[in-house]
């Protein structure tokens, strides 16, 4: 499939499929997607629920370009929080696509260039220590093969969207989700359909609609009681 760097609405560029005209991150802007999304409803909601908690474990559903496991590490830096961070990707970005990509210049993150090459250097299912405060281990795999049990405090479910990949958005792989997190762990999509939101409470999970980032009106976060 057909595959080319494409400029989103935040200057910030992300990979396109052509042929689905789905792209890894919002068109609407990446970085500013992915700060929204992820860290303020996700990780930042974390923090306030579990302020004196020192070790935050991340699951990342589609590790993809590697932009929300940089922002982490960025975030994380700035408030002293450890992470051990999984990032879980059935078809890894290719070295060449990665050095096209303008996350640095548009994340004004410059001074992380060697961090966001160590990232994408690291073997994959090996836990590497990318800084004294924050882990990463990629694990190459599909979705539907995850089997880890109370293991992660927040989820960040990016996977392609439900027109091109329903299967990916599913009860069957909502209740893997559940299965994963630790009592209280928290799950957040960029996604706000109907039919996802339904997938996830049908497993257990007590979902909220939230505003979305800029260009999308909502998005989903769900917590496992």
């Amino acid at each position: 499939m057909e595959r080319k760097i494409v400029k989103t609405g935040d200057g910030s560029t992300t990979i396109q499929f052509t042929e689905w005209n789905e792209q890894y991150h919002s068109m609407h802007g990446a970085v500013q997607e992915a700060k929204h999304v992820f860290l303020k409803m996700g990780f930042d909601f974390w923090k306030e629920l579990h302020p004196e908690t020192t070790l935050l474990h991340i699951l990342e559903i589609g590790f993809g370009t590697g932009l929300n496991a940089l922002l982490t590490l960025i975030h994380a830096e700035k408030i002293q929080q450890n992470i051990h961070y999984e990032g879980v990707e059935a078809y890894p970005v290719l070295a060449e696509e990665i050095a096209q990509l303008n996350y640095l210049e548009a994340a004004q993150a410059e001074t992380y260039a060697s961090v966001f090459e160590k990232m994408h250097q690291t073997s994959w299912e090996q836990t590497e220590t990318i800084t004294e405060a924050f882990q990463l281990k990629k694990r190459k795999q599909r979705f539907e093969t995850i089997t880890d049990v109370d293991q992660h405090d927040l989820i960040y479910f990016d996977a392609f969207g439900a027109r091109v990949q329903p299967e990916l958005w599913g009860e069957s792989i909502f209740e893997k989700m559940y299965t994963a997190l630790k009592t209280g762990g928290v799950l957040v999509t960029y996604a706000a359909k109907g039919s996802v939101r339904r997938a996830m409470q049908a497993v257990g999970f007590t979902v909220e609609r939230l505003p979305g980032p800029p260009g999308k009106r909502e998005m989903l976060r769900a917590v496992k009681g």
